[in-house]
Protein backbone atom coordinates (compact mmCIF):
# COMPACT_ATOMS: atom_id res chain seq x y z
CA UNK A 1 0.00 0.00 0.00
CA UNK A 2 1.64 3.45 -1.15
CA UNK A 3 1.30 6.29 1.04
CA UNK A 4 -0.59 8.41 -1.12
CA UNK A 5 -2.85 5.99 -2.67
CA UNK A 6 -5.78 7.14 -4.19
CA UNK A 7 -4.58 10.93 -4.32
CA UNK A 8 -4.60 12.67 -7.30
CA UNK A 9 -1.57 15.22 -8.14
CA UNK A 10 -0.51 18.11 -10.11
CA UNK A 11 3.07 18.34 -10.87
CA UNK A 12 4.50 21.69 -12.45
CA UNK A 13 7.97 21.43 -14.66
CA UNK A 14 7.64 18.00 -14.61
CA UNK A 15 9.11 16.76 -17.42
CA UNK A 16 13.21 17.16 -16.11
CA UNK A 17 15.18 17.16 -12.74
CA UNK A 18 12.97 17.94 -9.31
CA UNK A 19 9.85 17.97 -11.10
CA UNK A 20 10.57 14.72 -12.83
CA UNK A 21 11.82 12.86 -9.65
CA UNK A 22 8.46 14.39 -7.54
CA UNK A 23 6.19 12.82 -10.25
CA UNK A 24 7.61 9.97 -10.29
CA UNK A 25 7.78 9.25 -6.53
CA UNK A 26 4.37 10.74 -5.96
CA UNK A 27 3.48 7.83 -8.68
CA UNK A 28 5.37 4.84 -6.92
CA UNK A 29 3.37 5.69 -3.77
CA UNK A 30 0.03 5.79 -5.56
CA UNK A 31 -1.45 8.92 -6.59
CA UNK A 32 -2.23 9.46 -10.19
CA UNK A 33 -0.23 11.97 -11.40
CA UNK A 34 -1.07 14.91 -13.78
CA UNK A 35 2.08 15.78 -15.99
CA UNK A 36 2.44 19.67 -16.71
CA UNK A 37 5.20 21.33 -18.82
CA UNK A 38 5.98 23.13 -22.29
CA UNK A 39 8.49 20.39 -23.73
CA UNK A 40 5.89 17.71 -24.84
CA UNK A 41 8.37 15.27 -25.88
CA UNK A 42 10.17 15.01 -22.62
CA UNK A 43 7.20 15.07 -20.50
CA UNK A 44 5.55 12.10 -22.41
CA UNK A 45 8.85 10.33 -21.90
CA UNK A 46 8.06 10.72 -17.50
CA UNK A 47 4.15 9.42 -18.91
CA UNK A 48 5.87 6.53 -20.17
CA UNK A 49 8.13 5.83 -17.42
CA UNK A 50 5.54 5.81 -14.76
CA UNK A 51 2.71 3.58 -17.74
CA UNK A 52 6.00 1.32 -17.36
CA UNK A 53 6.42 0.95 -13.46
CA UNK A 54 2.50 0.35 -13.64
CA UNK A 55 1.18 3.88 -12.41
CA UNK A 56 -1.38 6.20 -13.41
CA UNK A 57 -0.59 9.41 -15.03
CA UNK A 58 -1.89 11.96 -17.84
CA UNK A 59 0.34 14.60 -19.83
CA UNK A 60 -1.30 18.32 -19.66
CA UNK A 61 0.69 20.81 -21.52
CA UNK A 62 0.50 24.38 -19.66
CA UNK A 63 2.09 27.58 -19.08
CA UNK A 64 2.21 28.00 -15.63
CA UNK A 65 2.11 32.13 -16.59
CA UNK A 66 -0.92 31.84 -18.27
CA UNK A 67 -4.29 31.70 -16.56
CA UNK A 68 -6.26 30.84 -19.49
CA UNK A 69 -4.26 27.60 -19.44
CA UNK A 70 -4.24 27.07 -15.28
CA UNK A 71 -8.14 27.04 -16.14
CA UNK A 72 -7.66 24.40 -18.88
CA UNK A 73 -5.06 22.29 -16.84
CA UNK A 74 -7.44 22.50 -13.57
CA UNK A 75 -10.82 21.62 -16.36
CA UNK A 76 -9.08 18.50 -17.69
CA UNK A 77 -7.91 17.22 -14.31
CA UNK A 78 -11.23 17.38 -12.84
CA UNK A 79 -12.45 15.81 -15.66
CA UNK A 80 -10.27 13.25 -16.09
CA UNK A 81 -9.38 12.28 -12.39
CA UNK A 82 -12.44 14.13 -10.58
CA UNK A 83 -10.37 15.34 -7.86
CA UNK A 84 -7.44 17.25 -7.21
CA UNK A 85 -5.80 16.24 -3.87
CA UNK A 86 -2.23 17.85 -4.58
CA UNK A 87 -0.31 20.31 -6.32
CA UNK A 88 3.34 21.04 -6.46
CA UNK A 89 4.16 24.50 -8.07
CA UNK A 90 7.73 23.42 -9.13
CA UNK A 91 8.04 24.95 -12.73
CA UNK A 92 10.82 27.53 -12.38
CA UNK A 93 13.45 29.40 -14.19
CA UNK A 94 17.04 31.30 -12.96
CA UNK A 95 19.62 33.65 -14.51
CA UNK A 96 22.41 35.48 -12.93
CA UNK A 97 23.96 38.49 -13.15
CA UNK A 98 24.13 42.46 -11.55
CA UNK A 99 21.29 44.31 -10.62
CA UNK A 100 22.48 47.18 -12.35
CA UNK A 101 22.92 44.61 -15.59
CA UNK A 102 19.68 43.18 -15.33
CA UNK A 103 17.33 43.87 -17.90
CA UNK A 104 13.77 44.99 -16.85
CA UNK A 105 12.65 42.07 -19.23
CA UNK A 106 14.60 39.61 -17.88
CA UNK A 107 13.73 40.98 -14.38
CA UNK A 108 10.04 40.10 -15.23
CA UNK A 109 10.17 37.00 -16.66
CA UNK A 110 11.39 35.43 -13.46
CA UNK A 111 9.01 37.09 -11.64
CA UNK A 112 5.93 35.81 -14.11
CA UNK A 113 7.29 31.92 -13.77
CA UNK A 114 8.69 31.70 -10.37
CA UNK A 115 6.02 33.60 -8.69
CA UNK A 116 3.24 34.58 -10.84
CA UNK A 117 2.58 31.02 -11.64
CA UNK A 118 2.61 29.51 -7.94
CA UNK A 119 -0.15 32.40 -7.18
CA UNK A 120 -2.18 31.17 -10.70
CA UNK A 121 -1.43 27.04 -9.53
CA UNK A 122 -2.82 28.26 -5.72
CA UNK A 123 -5.92 30.41 -7.17
CA UNK A 124 -7.11 27.62 -9.62
CA UNK A 125 -6.50 24.56 -7.11
CA UNK A 126 -8.07 25.76 -4.21
CA UNK A 127 -11.76 25.71 -4.95
CA UNK A 128 -11.30 22.16 -6.47
CA UNK A 129 -9.44 20.85 -3.45
CA UNK A 130 -12.64 22.61 -1.82
CA UNK A 131 -14.69 20.34 -3.21
CA UNK A 132 -13.00 16.97 -2.64
CA UNK A 133 -12.85 18.18 1.14
CA UNK A 134 -9.08 19.55 1.29
CA UNK A 135 -5.67 18.89 -0.10
CA UNK A 136 -2.18 20.05 -0.04
CA UNK A 137 -0.11 22.64 -2.06
CA UNK A 138 3.43 22.38 -1.86
CA UNK A 139 5.77 25.14 -3.32
CA UNK A 140 8.96 24.93 -4.53
CA UNK A 141 10.74 27.65 -2.91
CA UNK A 142 14.84 27.51 -2.57
CA UNK A 143 17.81 28.63 0.40
CA UNK A 144 17.95 31.74 -1.52
CA UNK A 145 14.00 32.66 -0.14
CA UNK A 146 15.83 32.46 3.13
CA UNK A 147 19.29 33.99 2.36
CA UNK A 148 20.70 36.46 0.07
CA UNK A 149 23.11 36.29 -2.07
CA UNK A 150 25.27 38.61 -5.08
CA UNK A 151 24.42 38.22 -8.74
CA UNK A 152 21.23 36.60 -8.26
CA UNK A 153 18.88 39.28 -7.26
CA UNK A 154 16.22 38.14 -9.18
CA UNK A 155 15.88 34.60 -8.74
CA UNK A 156 16.59 34.97 -5.21
CA UNK A 157 13.14 37.77 -4.96
CA UNK A 158 11.27 35.44 -6.35
CA UNK A 159 11.92 32.75 -4.12
CA UNK A 160 11.50 34.81 -1.35
CA UNK A 161 8.37 36.24 -3.22
CA UNK A 162 7.05 32.33 -3.02
CA UNK A 163 8.38 31.74 1.06
CA UNK A 164 5.85 34.39 2.31
CA UNK A 165 3.00 33.82 -0.12
CA UNK A 166 3.10 30.08 0.89
CA UNK A 167 2.45 31.32 4.53
CA UNK A 168 -0.39 33.51 3.46
CA UNK A 169 -1.93 31.02 1.42
CA UNK A 170 -1.50 28.21 4.50
CA UNK A 171 -3.56 31.38 6.82
CA UNK A 172 -6.00 31.29 3.94
CA UNK A 173 -6.46 27.98 3.34
CA UNK A 174 -6.64 25.96 6.86
CA UNK A 175 -10.42 26.21 7.59
CA UNK A 176 -10.79 24.68 3.66
CA UNK A 177 -8.32 21.58 4.96
CA UNK A 178 -6.07 22.76 2.30
CA UNK A 179 -2.81 22.52 3.77
CA UNK A 180 0.68 25.20 2.32
CA UNK A 181 4.17 24.73 2.53
CA UNK A 182 7.30 25.29 0.91
CA UNK A 183 10.49 23.20 -0.10
CA UNK A 184 14.00 24.70 0.13
CA UNK A 185 16.10 23.51 -1.67
CA UNK A 186 19.94 23.95 -2.02
CA UNK A 187 21.93 23.00 -5.08
CA UNK A 188 20.63 19.88 -6.27
CA UNK A 189 21.61 18.22 -9.57
CA UNK A 190 19.34 19.12 -12.51
CA UNK A 191 19.93 20.14 -16.10
CA UNK A 192 19.29 23.53 -14.56
CA UNK A 193 22.21 23.48 -11.80
CA UNK A 194 24.26 21.57 -14.81
CA UNK A 195 23.73 24.47 -17.19
CA UNK A 196 24.88 26.85 -14.05
CA UNK A 197 28.21 24.76 -13.40
CA UNK A 198 29.10 25.03 -17.59
CA UNK A 199 28.55 28.45 -16.96
CA UNK A 200 30.69 29.41 -14.49
CA UNK A 201 32.96 26.77 -14.02
CA UNK A 202 33.76 25.32 -17.64
CA UNK A 203 32.02 22.07 -16.91
CA UNK A 204 29.76 20.15 -14.95
CA UNK A 205 31.91 17.87 -13.28
CA UNK A 206 33.65 21.09 -11.85
CA UNK A 207 31.05 23.27 -11.23
CA UNK A 208 29.04 20.07 -9.02
CA UNK A 209 32.23 20.08 -7.06
CA UNK A 210 32.68 23.30 -6.97
CA UNK A 211 28.71 23.86 -5.35
CA UNK A 212 29.31 20.81 -3.52
CA UNK A 213 31.76 23.06 -1.22
CA UNK A 214 28.76 25.14 -0.19
CA UNK A 215 27.13 22.78 1.70
CA UNK A 216 28.85 21.42 5.26
CA UNK A 217 27.49 17.76 4.08
CA UNK A 218 30.17 17.99 1.79
CA UNK A 219 28.06 17.74 -2.00
CA UNK A 220 24.97 18.67 -3.52
CA UNK A 221 21.93 17.16 -3.22
CA UNK A 222 19.53 14.83 -5.75
CA UNK A 223 15.96 15.27 -6.96
CA UNK A 224 15.09 12.14 -4.97
CA UNK A 225 16.29 14.68 -2.07
CA UNK A 226 14.19 16.99 -2.46
CA UNK A 227 10.91 14.23 -4.29
CA UNK A 228 10.73 12.89 -0.40
CA UNK A 229 10.57 16.07 1.04
CA UNK A 230 7.79 16.72 -1.69
CA UNK A 231 5.85 13.32 -0.54
CA UNK A 232 6.28 13.39 3.08
CA UNK A 233 4.23 16.75 2.40
CA UNK A 234 1.85 15.52 0.25
CA UNK A 235 1.01 12.58 2.33
CA UNK A 236 -0.94 12.61 5.06
CA UNK A 237 1.59 12.14 7.78
CA UNK A 238 2.06 16.14 7.47
CA UNK A 239 -1.37 16.42 7.72
CA UNK A 240 -0.27 18.97 11.42
CA UNK A 241 1.74 21.06 9.14
CA UNK A 242 1.04 23.77 6.96
CA UNK A 243 2.80 27.37 6.51
CA UNK A 244 5.65 25.49 7.23
CA UNK A 245 9.26 25.90 5.42
CA UNK A 246 10.84 22.66 4.78
CA UNK A 247 14.86 23.19 4.06
CA UNK A 248 16.52 20.35 2.22
CA UNK A 249 19.70 21.83 1.66
CA UNK A 250 22.81 20.34 3.48
CA UNK A 251 23.31 22.34 5.96
CA UNK A 252 23.77 25.48 3.27
CA UNK A 253 21.61 27.55 5.44
CA UNK A 254 22.97 26.33 8.91
CA UNK A 255 27.12 27.58 7.96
Amino acid sequence: MGRIDGKTALVTGASAGIGRAVALRLAEEGARVALSGLNETAGRKVLSEIHDAGGEAIYVLLDVTSETAWREAMAELEETFGRLDILVNNAGITMSGKIEETALEDWRRIMDVNVDGVFLGTKHAIPLMRKGGGGSIVNLSSVLGITGTPLISAYTASKAAVRLFTKCAALECAEDGIRVNSIHPAFIHTPMMEDTAIRLHGDVETGKAEFGKFHPIGHVGEPLDIANGVLYLASDESSFTTGAELVIDGGYTAA
